[in-house]
């Protein structure tokens, strides 16, 4: 590696490590507040039962002090916090990356409408068969190539700028109907963006993790060395490194998709993947 690239590798993992060590004292005094908050809950909840069984009038004198409590038990309330690692830029990396290009990599195109129940509906699926059940519609575009890869590197960049909700990557088989999509394979190297409450993540399926670090928002490359059995993903607008999967023997052609829309965040989406017995115990949490 060259000395100057070592020099910024070893600044940015001391950056890293202090951000942190900052996201853990952050965590840390964030799970202390939650705990004061939670004991704040409990003497309201006793207060307000002993309310129950008092007089109109005493109820009306002791209403200043349960608002008053009320007010500084939301004071109180922890405000959530998204841990995220800064993407640091490395030097020199889409210079290397784009001596492998290949453009036009997604050849074929289709958009995809599936009609889903919400979830208000589903709640009366065992409760009462009469109740009218709305369906939602999801849609999405999803690009794939339809000539797979099986030797060489390979680096491309895709555009995620449309849509927040989106999966990329590489797959043995990427079977594609008019109303869904799905991904059924053991060899599948994917990256999903997600909206969970107010934040929206990345994660990975190998082995399943979330990956803090701010979501691209505009192009993503990926490399494929097939020779070497690894995939990696960067954010190409920041030059940054997002996620490297860990080296394995590939031993089927992989072809490269995306799938940009709501349809990302639906249950049409399916992404089988087969374990052994031991993975499938291990994974659970």
């Amino acid at each position: 590696m060259h000395p100057l690239l070592q020099g910024e590798e070893k600044l940015h993992l001391e950056a890293l490590k202090k951000e942190a060590k900052d996201i853990c004292l952050q965590l840390k005094d964030s799970v202390f507040r939650m705990a004061q908050y939670r004991e704040s809950l409990r003497e309201m909840y006793g207060e307000l039962i002993g309310m129950c069984h008092k007089l109109d009038t005493e109820l009306l004198q002791a209403l200043g002090n349960i608002l008053q409590t009320t007010d500084l038990a939301e004071m109180q309330k922890p405000q959530p916090m998204n841990p995220e690692l800064t993407c640091w830029p490395v030097s020199g990396i889409l210079d290397m990356l784009n001596n492998f290009r290949v453009d036009n990599i997604l050849s074929q195109t289709t958009t995809i409408h599936h009609a889903i129940l919400d979830d208000a509906s589903v709640m009366f699926r065992d409760n009462d068969h009469g109740a009218s059940r709305q369906p939602r519609v999801v849609e999405g575009v999803v690009s794939w190539e339809a000539q797979a890869f099986s030797s060489g590197r390979h680096y491309w960049e895709v555009f995620v700028t449309q849509s927040s909700s989106w999966i990329l990557g590489v797959s043995k088989d990427i079977l594609v109907s008019d109303t869904n999509f799905s991904i059924y394979s053991e060899e599948a190297f994917v990256l999903f963006s997600k909206k969970m409450n107010d934040h929206y993540i990345l994660f990975t399926n190998s082995l399943p993790l979330v990956q803090f670090v701010k979501r691209p928002l505009s192009r993503i490359g990926v490399f494929l060395d097939y020779d070497n059995g690894a995939v990696s993903c960067y954010d190409a607008f920041r030059s940054s490194f997002i996620y490297s999967f860990l080296p394995s023997s590939l031993s089927s052609p992989l072809k490269p998709f995306l799938c940009l829309g709501s349809l990302c965040m639906s249950v049409s989406v399916t992404i089988y993947f087969s374990f052994s017995s031991e993975e499938i115990r291990s994974r659970r949490y």
